[in-house]
């Protein structure tokens, strides 16, 4: 083979693999607006009145995964199954995104955290990797402590609107995940640096708390102080 003959090859080989980098962004683009949707929406319980319509918001964010489902699907096609790692940098931004509204999802609707298979058929995807297209545990991972940002934020949320218990839950509710994180041996750089971030997470909830108690605003935590002292 000349050198020619070789470099007209490379270029058709090239050719291919940006022709499916390009169908795969295509695909990439529609989950990303499906993501902003679903996150406009469950961003609503933020809002003054939003904590009396969570189960209706939940609902609306099920339709919408019902379309993510779809599009997942649709990306699945357009690669080889064995190549999921040759082309995963073009979907793991969105996909730790899902991962986190599908957390906050269950999270608005049971209290509790989501788990890594829950979370893969919510999205219509696999959680074995033999499977080709599935949900990377670092990607659940990064999706779960994107989590802790939020309700940190609810529990803030929640005491403007009036709802001086659920910062108490949510405190629970972060520590326990601190202390799950923290039996992790994380090797990955990103996701390290996104778990260093817990602290602060907890730290701020921690203040909440603590400022609702010393108001007496939070009737549970005051009880639980007083049984102490006796």
């Amino acid at each position: 083979m000349s050198v020619s003959e070789m470099f007209v090859a490379l270029h058709g080989y090239l050719t291919v693999d940006q022709d499916v980098r390009e169908e795969i962004r295509k695909v990439v683009q529609s989950l990303e607006q499906t993501a902003r949707e679903i996150l406009t929406l469950l961003q609503g319980v933020h809002q003054g009145a939003g904590f009396k319509d969570i189960p209706t918001k939940c609902l609306k964010a099920r339709e919408h995964f019902s379309t993510v489902k779809t599009q997942l699907a649709a990306l699945k096609t357009k690669f080889p199954a064995d190549q999921y790692y040759r082309f995963h940098e073009h979907w793991r931004f969105v996909l730790q995104r899902l991962v986190f509204l599908a957390a906050f999802l269950v999270y608005l609707e049971t209290e509790e955290l989501v788990t890594r298979e829950a979370v893969a058929d919510i999205l219509g995807i696999e959680c074995d990797r033999d499977k080709g297209f599935h949900l990377d545990i670092e990607d659940y991972l990064s999706g779960v402590l994107t989590l802790a940002s939020e309700l940190s934020r609810l529990a803030v949320n929640s005491v403007t609107a009036g709802d001086y218990s659920r910062p108490l839950r949510i405190s629970s509710f972060i520590n326990e995940l601190d202390a799950g994180f923290r039996l992790l041996n994380l090797k990955n750089d990103s996701l390290r640096k996104r778990y260093d971030g817990l602290k602060y997470d907890v730290k701020k909830i921690e203040e909440v708390v603590y400022d609702l108690s010393i108001r007496g605003l939070n009737k549970e935590e005051t009880a639980e102080v007083v049984a102490t002292e006796k």
